[in-house]
């Protein structure tokens, strides 16, 4: 009992709480990143992507021009992740941006087509914030998707500036799993 004990207080007071760290951006040569557009289907969106150091913070900063022409609307970056498991209960980022609204898209081994993701909304100003997005609020792309998904099927996670016409800004300094 004893050990027991020891063992779930030692879970509790380690420094990340339990979380899974997918990149803190203390080496970024530790994780890989893709950045990509629209135009893999025809659409017209540009931007870039770019690792930053301001002011002792470390970050991913993507900017780009948004457009719905010609079928498209999109801009992202996204990573891979695996060795998940059921326990967690959502996504943790830490995040600033141009005063939009932005999404986290997660595949899971079940949507294999670019279409296919479950998506959640989140918003950002000019200061840096964490922002708690749970699984639960993730909806689905498409109609044929089961409604929820289990954490331990996720495959990748990406940021994306999607839907209408604008300038995205936003940076990224922390995503982990809580």
């Amino acid at each position: 009992m004893n050990k027991v004990c020891l063992f779930v207080f030692m879970i509790l007071m380690s420094p990340n709480g339990g979380a899974m760290i997918v990149d803190d951006l203390k080496n970024k040569d530790d994780r890989e990143w893709v950045y990509f557009t629209d135009t893999v289907m025809g659409g017209v969106s540009r931007g870039k992507l770019e690792y930053l150091e301001k002011d002792d913070e470390k970050f991913y900063r993507m900017t780009g021009i948004v457009s719905t022409e010609n079928n498209g609307g999109f801009i992202q970056f996204a990573t891979g992740i695996k060795g998940v498991n059921d326990d967690f209960k959502g996504i943790k980022i830490r995040v600033r941006g141009n005063n939009e609204n932005y999404q986290i898209h997660l595949r899971t081994r079940y949507t294999p087509a670019p279409w296919q993701y479950y998506s959640a909304e989140f918003s950002v100003d000019t200061s840096w914030k964490d922002i708690l997005l749970p699984f639960s609020e993730f909806k689905k792309s498409n109609f044929y998707q089961t409604k929820s998904f289990s954490p331990s099927t996720l495959r990748s996670i990406g940021i994306v500036a999607v839907g209408k016409d604008f300038e995205a800004e936003i940076d990224l300094s922390r995503i982990e799993l809580y």
